[in-house]
Formats: C-alpha cells, structure tokens, sequence
C-alpha cells in the first residue's frame, strides 16, 4: 500500500488562506461582482474554506438623504460617475474595510487596513472564532483563538487528536509565514493594495448599464448610489420568463472630497453581503509580534498527537 500523505502542513496552510480569502473576496462577497473578479489564489482558498455562522445582516442600501449643492455629478451619467469612482479609488495610498461578506452561504466578518507598502492588519470572524492578521516586510502573522482554529481545521476534515496537538502548539503565539513557505504564496496577495484595486478595472464594460439611485449618506458623508441589477438566466421564446431574485449591488459613492467608493451592498444571488471602503490615505500601523510569541509554520510538524 502505498503511504498515505500527511495531510498537517495542508491543512494548515488552507487554514491561513482564510484570510486571503476574506480580504480579496470582499469584492465578489460584497458586491463588487460585476466591477471585479476575485485573484485565482482567493478563488481555490474560497472553495476549500467552508464555515458555518449567522444568517448575513446589514445588507440594506444606505438611508436617503438630501443632496449636496450643488451636485459634483450633476451633468455625469451614473456610468461616468462609476469611472470616476474607479480611479479614484485606485488612487488611494490605504484604505480600511469592515463589513460581512458570504460565499456558498457562509459568512465571513472582516474588518482589515491595508496600504501600498504590502502592509496590512486587520480581523476575521467565522462560526464564533476570531483571528488576527498582521504583514509586513512580507512576513505574515496570524494568531487565531481555539474555537477559529477549531472551526477551521474541523472543516478541512483535520483528524481531532491532530487538531488538539496543533491548537495546544498555537496557544497565545502567532504563526509566522515567511515568503517561499507552504502558504505564503497564497497570502502574498492579502497585502497587496494596488493588486486589489487594479480588479476594479480590470474588465470596464462589466460595469457598464448602471442607474443612479437616490442620494444617500455613508457615515454622514454624502453620497451619490449607483445601481445595477443582475438576473442569471433570462427569458427566451417559448418559455417561462425566468424570477430568478434579481442580484442587485448598490455602490455608495462620495460627493464630498475625493468620489471614493465608501459602500458596497449586494442582496440577492448567493453571495450577499455589506463592505465599508473608510480611512482612505491614513497610516496603517502594523505592530510586529515579539518572537519569543511567534511559531515558525515549519513548527506545526512537530504538531504530533499524544
């Protein structure tokens, strides 16, 4: 028989790409679909990570709200205000993001800062665990509790007396991925400002065909809504007309300073989900773990059951 292959490090390492999964799937999770497609690293760790949570919430558009005087994009369709959007954000140095995004149905809560130094630190929550994520200097640190490290190996299929060695080797420490590791390559792109907001371009006429909404605010900045709505199926002759619920994404667009993207809201589909685009062009501080608290990943195969 041929010897079976251990299956730790892999584990582990799909584990870790949760992260990079939240953070690059925010724009499908959140509504960015039609504006972005998610990196192909976010898409196969989106598939292996599975977690069950609460049903999703906050995915109702912003509240009405007068517009400014006068309007910034008075004489633009709400197409061009959409490219206007774009690279304005693209420009941004950082930004933060925080919200709750569903793939398959299950959600995940992020809150993350990232800048155009491949820094970044932030939070995810899955099935009531939590981890923390910090990169800089392309070395990653993650420090998740029991019950997220729990959550996300059971998932994965994780032998139980495996699982118990690994979290008891984790306790109170942070993992540590350097680059050319099993699984830095799939976090290499968590921190990657330009990357995330070079999707947003990079197919135009995807969000091309949008209506302006009614004006709202996004944390008492005025905003302008952008809307699209996108049916899977369709009608052709001869047949039923498909009521399929329509998979609608409403972008909140600022009107003051800079047009930032500052909410995406998507309902409908199978991935809704509400993201908040705040802090842009603010420092992201990232504070590095002291090492007498970091675990080398290559450690996790001293991970034995006892």
């Amino acid at each position: 028989m041929a010897p079976q292959r251990n299956p730790r490090s892999r584990k582990l390492r799909i584990a870790t790409t949760l992260c990079a999964a939240v953070v690059v799937g925010a724009g499908a999770g959140a509504g960015l679909t039609g504006w972005t497609a998610p990196a192909p690293a976010a898409q196969e760790a989106a598939r292996d990570v599975r977690a069950v949570a609460a049903a999703p919430s906050d995915v109702r558009a912003v509240a009405a709200a007068p517009s400014p005087s006068p309007d910034p994009f008075e004489d633009l369709t709400a197409d061009e205000i959409a490219d206007r959007a774009v690279t304005a954000t693209q420009s941004a140095t950082s930004l933060r993001m925080s919200g709750r995004i569903v793939s398959d149905g299950q959600p995940l809560d992020i809150d993350f800062s990232v800048n155009d130094k491949n820094q970044c630190t932030g939070r995810v929550k899955v099935e009531g665990g939590t981890a923390e994520l910090r990169q800089a200097d392309k070395i990653t640190y993650m420090k998740g509790d029991e019950k997220f490290w729990r959550a996300s190996m059971t998932s994965q299929g994780m032998p139980e007396a495996q699982i118990d060695a690994t979290i008891e080797l984790l306790k109170g420490r942070w993992l540590k991925i350097t680059p050319g590791q099993e699984g830095s390559e799939d976090l290499s792109g968590v921190c990657d400002l330009t990357s995330l907001l070079a999707e947003l371009d990079k197919d135009p006429e995807e969000r091309r065909g949008l209506t302006r909404g009614p004006d709202a605010e996004v944390e008492e900045t005025p905003v302008a809504t952008l809307v699209k709505k996108k049916t899977d199926g369709g009608t052709t002759p001869d047949t039923t007309p498909d009521t399929t619920t329509p998979d609608t994404t409403t972008v909140s667009v600022s009107q003051k300073g800079k047009p930032y993207i500052l909410k995406i809201v998507k309902t409908g589909g199978e991935e809704p989900g509400t993201m908040l685009l705040s802090d842009y062009d603010k420092p992201v501080k990232v504070v590095v773990p002291p090492a007498d608290e970091t675990v080398d990943i290559s450690k996790l195969e001293q991970a034995t059951p006892v």
